[in-house]
């Protein structure tokens, strides 16, 4: 606080026991060591209350820049989301419209293959499927009849 040496104390000593007269001189210093207990005692109290000020200013700095960036990355999630939802149903509506496009052509071959088959051999087959294309069923008739 104070750059007081030795002899500037021993200085300052000798004229207050001068002044002040060695009957009074012990009760002054005990006096004046409260004082300047007290003086320090304040100015710490007054130091800690200012970094505790700072301190709760910094946090406060701190929560908004949080604050800040929570909403940000809130925003920039929901975009996100938005993003692969609609990305999503643009792809479901594709796969809808193709797997309806493949069934209107699967419908198409079955008409043809149907027409087909009624106009090649007179009639319509009903059943048997690939046994028939294979001859398979010529085969059994042939063994029951023999």
């Amino acid at each position: 606080m104070f750059d007081i040496g030795f002899s500037e104390l021993m200085l300052i000593s000798l004229v207050a026991l001068i002044v002040i007269g060695p009957e009074r001189l012990p009760k002054v210093a005990r006096t004046v060591g409260h004082v300047l207990g007290r003086v320090q005692r304040y100015v710490s109290d007054v130091k800690s209350d200012i970094r505790r000020e700072i301190q709760l200013d910094e946090l406060k700095k701190l929560q908004t820049e949080m604050q800040d960036s929570a909403r940000q990355f809130e925003s920039t999630l929901r975009d996100e989301v938005s993003e692969v939802k609609s990305s999503l149903e643009q792809s479901t509506a594709d796969a809808r419209a193709s797997i309806a496009e493949l069934e209107a052509q699967l419908a198409q071959a079955r008409a043809a293959a149907g027409h087909d088959t009624t106009a090649a051999g007179g009639e319509h087959r009903t059943g048997g499927g690939p046994q028939l294309e294979l001859g398979l069923d010529k085969d059994r008739g042939r063994g029951d009849s023999a």
